[in-house]
């Protein structure tokens, strides 16, 4: 029974969020705030956990066009929101960089050569809150690409008491955007996974 309710879930929530998604979307006043320029080459995209109601959304803003996929976790919550993605055009990659690491990451680097940009939470799929994995990083540093971050604020918002702080941006409130692109270029890992996880939270809601 538990199989059968889970099943019709992952048929009907996935668009019952992106609707969610779609009328906060147009209901705020946004502005885009490019830290620096974000060029058309390829890159790692991540944003945090937290904030996957607008950031994806604003992914598909900026690049309309471009093939992306995400690594999204192989758990139940993982492919409801695999599915909400899917309606944005982005693809899944069901798994995690630390549950089935190696067959995700495969399947990332696979998606690069075929010139999708890959997006990660690297907190994600159950934190701590804006910890920093192995992932994002291990994945730009391997196929040698830069980071787009993705970061919002809102004027007035709701929180869920969820591990992530799930934000989600009341209608009518104006979203400030933050995105920058940044270089990993020249740095060990465990300097770029510290340098990552700063830029990240320069403009966050805490």
């Amino acid at each position: 029974m538990k199989e059968f309710f889970r099943g019709v879930a992952k048929v009907i929530v996935p668009p019952l969020v992106y609707l969610l998604m779609r009328i906060i979307w147009w209901t705020t006043s946004k502005k885009f705030h490019f830290i620096s320029p974000v060029s058309e080459v390829q890159h790692v995209c991540v944003c945090w956990h937290g904030e996957l109601l607008m950031s994806p959304q604003a992914y598909r803003k900026i690049h309309r066009k471009q093939p992306a996929s995400a690594i999204i976790s192989s758990h139940f919550d993982g492919s409801l929101i695999a599915g909400t993605l899917q309606l944005l055009g982005i693809r899944p990659l069901r798994g995690s960089t630390k549950k089935g690491a190696k067959q995700v990451l495969l399947q990332a680097f696979k998606s690069i050569k075929q010139g999708e940009e890959v997006l990660i939470t690297p907190d994600g799929p159950r934190g701590p809150r804006h910890s920093m994995s192995d992932g994002a990083v291990g994945i730009a540093l391997k196929s040698n690409l830069p980071i787009f971050i993705m970061n919002f604020t809102a004027e007035n918002y709701w929180q869920l008491k969820s591990w992530d702080r799930f934000v989600i941006p009341k209608p009518f409130t104006k979203v400030d955007f933050y995105l920058q692109s940044v270089s990993l270029e020249g740095m060990d890992f465990e300097e770029a996974k510290e340098y990552l996880r700063e830029k990240m939270l320069e403009h966050t809601i805490p």
